[in-house]
């Protein structure tokens, strides 16, 4: 098998490297992604692997993030008002706008607001035939966000007008429907799969108004797209776009410095050196909004005792594992929200390192001979790099305060999967990177009690905490909200619900061939603009 696998990467390295060096009349630019993604409908996922191969390439949303910030800008929506209660968003529609046309779907119209209606009336509306048309259906962010609660109604008012009508007024609102989740599908192209009885392709085979349509994708090898010539912002530089899947932070480089590849994420921090000094490559930084973490399932014994996960907290040497894993690109995290990040509660003071005491807890708790799991990511995140390696010392110091630790990781698909199961023994490793700028992508969406079985994988529904951030919601003053979410990090820091450890620098290698390419403060990946030179 492993020669068999080692062939199998030959040969795609070789075939990349082939169509990068004869593309003489099309310019093709391969990007060596981390993972696979879990599939193409966006509003079903969670993970930033995910949405570069699916919403970035592929969809537009009604509003979208300007490049490089988190300022919101027209998208398909052309423009919108917003009604003096706050309870009524207006979306005026842009026209004209086109949809890919592949090799299993031809539209017959331009994008419209039955498009708007359909992509999110499958998540609100549980008697859609849409709502759970593929196993496991489940709309995590729009779950987790309270969106069904928030959502009164969506109005066609007409072909290029659509109302959102709300229970309440919500401050992020705006911020939220310029993410991922939000991108918007074809209605007429889900039409044509029901009546074909193939609902599933609409995960599988998508369709969509962004800069790239889908050519095909082999399951953990490649994912190939098309620039769109119709794109409504503009037809790409670039002809071809390639995700040649590469989990080896390594094997990324080597496939970079070899010119079978152009852009690659997450390097391994020893190598960024090693980066820097190659005149052909490019190296870009900045600071993620990002919070990498051990989440214990809080409704797990002994788990379900906060002093439990306070002593283990206790227990974790944070400086050990910057140094054993981020080797300089991190700073050890306190909050669940990074320092970057308005509203952020710098007054609060960390757990230590002090072995001793959590032994003296554990006792006191009347817990002995503790054994548990740690969920290790199989691929590295921009908050993680390398996460064996962070679950590994994090084995060694729990061993040290008598807890036996067994380390498991599964695919990175499952591993997302099976990480919500509200039965989940141990503790995982996961992370997460802002998707919108404002703290409540971070404490409501991680942390709150709709998200419980979906993104807030510590399985904590605590009624204080999740009163504050849903309030939060409703204000509009930046000065109040700010009070409300320092309150819910001081309830979070009490509870324990993580261990909190590291926020890291984003390092971003590229060939000295790419222009165009801006990193994105919310950790994407986007190739609209992108260009590369012969």
């Amino acid at each position: 098998m492993k020669m068999r696998n080692t062939l199998k990467a030959t040969l795609l390295g070789a075939s990349l490297a082939v169509l990068v060096a004869t593309g003489a009349s099309a310019k093709t630019l391969v990007y060596c992604s981390e993972g696979s993604p879990e599939g193409f409908d966006t509003a079903l996922y969670t993970a930033g692997t995910t949405f570069d191969a699916s919403s970035k390439p592929l969809y537009n949303r009604l509003v979208e993030f300007k490049r490089g910030t988190t300022e919101v800008l027209p998208g398909l929506a052309e423009s919108w008002e917003v009604s003096e209660d706050g309870l009524e968003y207006t979306f005026n529609l842009r026209k004209g706008v086109k949809f890919h046309t592949t090799s299993y779907f031809t539209p017959t119209r331009e994008f419209n607001a039955d498009d708007v209606i359909f992509s999110f009336g499958r998540q609100l509306d549980k008697d859609s035939a849409w709502h759970e048309y593929t196993a496991g259906a489940s709309w995590e962010y729009f779950n987790a966000m309270s969106m069904p609660d928030l959502i009164k109604d969506i109005v066609k008012v007409d072909d290029y007008t659509v109302k959102f009508v709300l229970t309440r007024p919500e401050a992020p609102m705006l911020a939220n429907l310029a993410m991922d989740f939000a991108s918007v599908l074809s209605a007429e192209y889900a039409a044509q799969l029901a009546e074909a009885g193939t609902k599933e392709q609409l995960n599988q085979q998508p369709v969509g108004t962004g800069p790239f349509s889908f050519v095909g994708y082999q399951k953990d090898a490649v994912i190939r797209y098309a620039t769109f010539g119709d794109y409504w912002n503009g037809k790409q530089p670039i002809d071809n776009l390639i995700f040649a899947i590469t989990p080896d932070a390594s094997v990324r480089l080597q496939k970079l410095k070899a010119g079978e590849c152009h852009v690659m994420p997450y390097p391994a921090p020893a190598d960024i050196e090693d980066i820097r000094a190659d005149s052909n490559l490019t190296l870009m930084e900045q600071q993620g909004l990002n919070v990498g973490y051990l989440a214990y399932n809080t409704k797990v014994a002994p788990f379900d005792k906060k002093e439990v996960r306070k002593a283990l907290n206790h227990a974790i040497n944070k400086q050990a594992i910057l140094d054993a894993v981020f080797q300089g690109s991190g700073q050890s995290a306190k909050n669940p929200i990074p320092p970057t990040m308005w509203s952020y509660n710098d007054a609060i003071e960390d757990d230590d390192y002090n072995p001793e005491l959590a032994k003296e807890m554990l006792a006191a708790a009347g817990v002995e001979d503790l054994s548990m799991k740690v969920w290790a990511m199989p691929v590295q995140r921009p908050y993680n790099p390398n996460a064996r390696r962070m679950a590994e010392v994090i084995q060694a110091d729990f061993a040290n305060v008598g807890v036996n630790v067994e380390i498991v990781s599964y695919e990175w698909g499952e591993y997302l999967s099976r990480s919500k199961d509200e039965e989940r023994d141990g503790a995982v490793l996961l992370g997460w990177t802002g998707d919108n700028g404002d703290p409540d992508n971070f404490l409501a969406v991680l942390l709150g009690c709709d998200a419980v079985g979906g993104s807030n994988r510590a399985q904590w529904c605590n009624e204080e905490f999740d009163a504050l951030t849903q309030k939060a919601k409703t204000i509009t003053d930046k000065a109040e909200r700010t009070k409300l979410y320092e309150e819910a990090q001081v309830i979070f820091k009490e509870e324990a619900p993580w261990a909190t450890i590291a926020h890291s620098v984003v390092f971003m290698p590229m060939s000295s061939k790419v222009s165009g390419y801006v990193m994105d403060p919310l950790g994407g990946h986007w190739f609209d603009g992108v260009d590369i030179s012969e």
